[in-house]
């Protein structure tokens, strides 16, 4: 491979750490949650309107179950960026959050279906189910309910989904539930154990 055909297939990662950079501007600015969403959910359609930037490392599905890969982590853990992969078929439990989040598809699409719950503590989904489709964002908030279940929305071809939640989302404890209702705790953690490079600005960009 000749050096132009390389730097062509190199991830421009310029634009991941100029989201990074962007979004702790904000977060610096404000602590209110309407305005991160708002603020922030353009930031992260701006991000997943291009398909240039995500390393294959942080991309590749797992046959046995979706994946959960940390992209970066805020130094005080204000925030996580996390792409989530999924092979065909592979979806979530029934989960909550416990922090705000927004979600950007990259590739394909995902299906997502929202609950509430019942004054008796089971579930009731809310309204059908809708599909997400690349360059789409929507806002998830515990103050708005924030329980959903997500699969991808493709039957031969995986999908993928650019997450921001305000906090480390693999550190935080949240819970799976059943359809009555019955949480179980969990801990997500991350698929991976080492980072995305952000910071070599001598890379060609």
């Amino acid at each position: 491979m000749n050096v132009a055909a390389a730097i062509s297939l190199t991830p421009n990662i310029a634009r991941l750490r100029g989201f990074v950079t962007s979004f702790a501007e904000l977060i610096s600015g404000t602590s209110d949650e309407s305005e991160i969403l708002e603020s922030g959910g353009a930031l992260l359609a701006r991000l997943v309107g291009h398909d240039d930037w995500l390393p294959d490392a942080f991309a590749r599905p797992n046959p046995e179950r979706y994946q959960q890969y940390l992209l970066h982590c805020d130094s005080r853990e204000r925030f996580s960026v996390v792409s989530f992969v999924w092979a065909p078929g592979q979806g979530t439990p029934i989960h909550d959050h416990r922090v705000w989040g927004l979600v950007g598809v990259l590739r394909g699409a995902e299906r997502v279906e929202r609950f509430r719950r019942r004054h008796d503590g089971s579930l009731n989904q809310v309204g059908p189910a809708v599909n997400l489709y690349e360059a789409e964002v929507e806002a998830i908030s515990p103050v708005q309910g924030d329980i959903h279940r997500v699969a991808n929305a493709l039957p031969d071809a995986p999908s993928i989904s650019i997450h921001v939640y305000g906090g480390n989302i693999g550190g935080v404890e949240r819970a799976t539930y059943q359809a009555d209702g019955t949480p179980k705790r969990f801990v997500s953690g991350y698929a991976n154990a080492a980072l995305p490079n952000l910071w070599d600005r001598s890379a060609p960009a």
